[in-house]
């Protein structure tokens, strides 16, 4: 069983740098490629509960965000968050650290090695 999963997007710098962090520290991980196998309400509600980080910082603020016409008041509550991420998972943040009953968004990277350490 892997010591930490990690919600895993290959096309990011930030993701693949927290893949490499875990590498080097020898952590076994457990990788979940959440563009392809998007998190459904009740995972994304579990994510959520496990979260250190406010649950509205799960939501990126990109291009996307703004194309679909998204505000800050659209991702505002933990049902307003899994609700946008249900029908748009590409907002998801990432990378995505999971270690027991404890979760982080691995940004800034430096954040990575100590939530790993811990």
């Amino acid at each position: 069983m892997a010591d930490v999963t990690i919600y895993h997007n290959p096309r990011c710098s930030t993701s693949r740098a927290a893949m490499d962090t875990a590498a080097q520290a020898d952590v076994a991980v457990d990788t979940v490629l959440y563009l392809k196998e998007p998190l459904d309400e009740a995972a994304l509600r579990a994510l959520l509960a496990k979260l250190e980080d406010p649950v509205t910082d799960l939501v990126r603020r990109d291009a996307k965000f703004k194309e679909l016409g998204l505000t800050d008041a659209d991702v505002a509550d933990a049902d307003q968050v899994v609700k946008v991420l249900v029908e748009h998972p590409q907002l998801m943040q990432r990378p995505v650290l999971v270690k027991g009953d404890r979760a982080i968004i691995g940004r800034p990277k430096d954040r990575v090695p100590a939530f790993l350490a811990d």
